[in-house]
């Protein structure tokens, strides 16, 4: 019985294994005859990888065709295989031998470096660049024991200028999860991308496209047929790269050397008797093309430090530690002439002036005010001297203050802010570098706006302390009489907060007359880029044209064909009338007159070379700050004046004075510009013949480049 039993589950057994197996036979049909094409595709993607081949990017010249930004073949060390047997231990001597060259290759790095490409392992994973020579001899020495590492060699970005026009210039560094996945695939995680300046908003053109070489790979996504080195003999088909376009900036690399010279110059006089004088920014601009011949940001930047890790020393450069801003360890990350907005101070008057000579107010010859050292209007601001009577031409010359803020009276504030507007002030400029911030001109409706939610805040604050202090009087209280005492003082106090909260909103939000005397002479809210100085004094200067600047010149591929040419775009033609422009002129000429604030900078210029100029002492309106002892140094100027060519607009943190400061900068500029003097031949002197002698050049510091 039990045998027949046997028997009839074995046969029932063998007639499932046949039916499955006849599922099995047919399934295999119905595949092989309907989906061979479909899945041999897949199967063919699935074996198949393509592994980028580094284009070199765009090299980027001056206008006279100076190398800005160029490659150089490098050797960079990755690993070609991370899954060999025993990567643990090769990881660990890797690092042993990376070590002596670069403390902070570790274990823990290189892991880190694979684990963040675990899902793409058919990719080379980059752990240095740029690795010098005896590196590349120690590796082929100990080949055997290192499995998987390989050396190749490959293009990488270099900077022959070093730190000049850095910030222009901006950097590359290795791409971001974030960056990558909103790149559509047209890089890899060893990708390097420009992430500021020209590097970045040309990013596109600078590029190029990236060759490949297809490999095969197993189905964890290895590299099959790997030799005992660690080389690839998978690889089927490659694809050349194709190198980045070129870029001709309009930046002049002699004007270049000689702004960022003589600002280092003139931060080291300064900090002799101002400390905190460690930061200025300048532009020179062409003002009837929008070219930026010239920018420079200090404390400087090199481009090069940025292709690799940032050490611990150079990240204190350019990103110093603490919540506030300190002004004796300002950080060199950003570019301050498009990038931090300044109260212009005395450089905003030309806009008050023209305000007043629009609405008919003056007239810049006949009418005067009398200035005995202050304005006789609350809160009597005080003006640089007993100036006596002024005229538009004296009054700008001199810098009065007293001067300025009756005509702003007389204008009002509409007028002003309307002028300012047009000159371009308080808006971006449009300039083709990335991160521009945009300054602001304070108008009626923006300090409704502001001081309403100020106000609105702190007396929201001072309702809830005087109903928690009520409150806790309220719940102590038994007796019926010492409640109604309570309940009555609170609503008393309650309404005399309410009185003063009416009138505070009344007063802070409402535009007072004081506004105007302020934002006339610069300060106030007044906050603008040098950038947008620049801009407005370039309109100034070109009879009411507000250009878009511009740093492109051309793109140029590869070949040295021209791809695109950057035209001047007129943004508009200023409101203000052409007799108007011309008395304002004249009448910044008298600054560098005998007598002008700036007189001392240019009385050595020749006739034909006469220079307008506005000089300004601003207020920092930081806190902390001493606004009674510590100044910006601010500077604008144009020249020539009967037929102006350039424009110029600089600040001096803490540089007191801007015809002592900034100003000394725009003289040097001018004088290389108009062939006056040869700084730069002076300059490259000095340079050869500290390297002649030993000594280091002026550089913010080096680095290794690992990825």
């Amino acid at each position: 019985m039990k045998q027949l039993e046997l028997k009839t589950k074995l046969r029932i057994y063998a007639f499932i294994i046949i039916g499955l197996l006849a599922v099995l036979c047919a399934r295999l049909v119905i595949v092989q005859l309907f989906y061979s094409d479909e899945y041999q595709t897949k199967a063919k993607e699935n074996r198949i990888r393509l592994v980028s081949i580094k284009a070199p990017r765009g090299e980027i010249y001056d206008r006279n065709g100076e190398t800005l930004a160029a490659n150089q073949l490098v050797y960079t060390l990755s690993l070609t295989y991370p899954g060999v047997i025993g990567q643990d231990q090769l990881v660990e001597r890797l690092a042993v031998l990376l070590n002596r060259y670069y403390p902070e290759v570790t274990v823990s790095f290189i892991k880190e470096k694979i684990d963040m490409q675990k899902f793409r392992l058919f990719e080379p994973v980059v752990i240095i660049r740029d690795i010098p020579w005896d590196l590349v001899v120690k590796l082929e020495e100990d080949r055997q024991s290192l499995p998987g590492v390989a050396v190749t060699i490959e293009p990488l970005r270099v900077y022959p200028q070093e730190t000049l026009a850095g910030h222009v210039l901006g950097y590359i560094h290795s791409i971001s999860s974030e960056e990558l996945a909103a790149t559509n695939e047209k890089y890899t995680l060893n990708s390097l991308i420009g992430k500021s300046g020209i590097e970045k908003q040309y990013e596109t053109e600078l590029r190029g496209k990236d060759g490949a070489r297809r490999v095969e790979v197993d189905a964890q996504g290895r590299p099959v047929g790997v030799d005992a080195q660690g080389s690839t003999v998978g690889e089927l088909v490659t694809l050349e790269p194709v190198p980045g376009n070129n870029l001709t900036l309009t930046i002049d690399l002699k004007l270049q050397t000689v702004m960022e010279n003589y600002m280092e110059s003139n931060l080291t006089r300064l900090q002799t008797s101002f400390p905190k004088a460690r930061v200025g920014s300048a532009v020179l601009m062409d003002v009837k093309t929008g070219e930026i011949l010239s920018m420079c940001s200090s404390p400087a930047m090199r481009p090069d430090d940025w292709k690799g890790n940032i050490s611990s020393q150079l990240a204190s450069y350019y990103f110093p530690q603490g919540s506030s801003y300190n002004p004796l360890e300002p950080g060199a990350a950003l570019n301050r002439a498009i990038q931090v907005s300044y109260p212009p101070g005395s450089t905003f008057k030309p806009v008050t002036g023209m305000a007043a000579l629009e609405s008919g107010v003056i007239d810049p010859i006949n009418d005067y005010v009398n200035c005995k050292g202050a304005y006789w209007i609350a809160p009597y601001i005080p003006c640089t001297g007993v100036h006596g009577n002024m005229n538009y031409y004296s009054g700008m010359a001199n810098s009065c203050n007293t001067y300025f803020q009756e005509i702003s009276r007389r204008a009002g504030n509409e007028a002003i802010i309307k002028v300012a507007q047009d000159f371009g002030l308080g808006a971006k400029t449009g300039i083709d570098l990335p991160f521009e911030a945009q300054g602001l001109v304070p108008t009626p409706a923006w300090k409704k706006e502001l001081n309403a939610l100020l106000i609105n805040r702190k007396y929201d604050s001072l309702r809830k302390q005087l109903d928690d202090k009520y409150s806790q009087l309220l719940s102590a209280a038994t007796e019926a009489e010492a409640i109604n005492t309570l309940e009555n003082k609170k609503k008393n106090e309650k309404a005399r907060l309410e009185e003063q909260y009416r009138i505070d909103y009344n007063f802070e939000t409402n535009w007072q007359s004081f506004d105007t005397f302020n934002m006339s002479i610069g300060q106030g809210s007044n906050n603008y880029s040098v950038m947008e100085l620049a801009d407005y004094v370039a309109t100034i200067a070109n009879g009411g044209d507000l250009m878009r600047p511009h740093i492109l010149e051309s793109v140029k591929g590869f070949d040295k064909k021209i791809i695109r040419e950057i035209k001047p775009e007129l943004i508009h033609h200023v409101s203000v009338s052409a007799l108007t422009l011309a008395e304002t002129k004249k009448a910044m000429v008298q600054v560098t007159q005998p007598g002008g604030t700036a007189a001392f900078l240019f009385n050595d210029f020749p006739a034909a070379i006469q220079v307008g100029a506005k000089t300004g002492t601003a207020q920092t309106n930081r806190v902390g700050d001493n606004q009674n002892n510590e100044f910006h140094g601010v500077f604008i100027a144009f020249a020539p004046a009967d037929n102006p060519t350039v424009a110029f607009a600089g600040v001096i943190e803490y540089g007191q004075h801007g015809s002592e400061s900034a100003g000394w900068v725009a003289k040097a500029v001018f004088e290389q510009y108009f062939g006056l003097k040869d700084h730069f031949a002076e300059i490259m002197a000095q340079k050869n013949l500290q390297k002649a002698e030993g000594k280091a050049v002026l550089n913010p510091g080096s680095i290794k480049n690992s990825q």
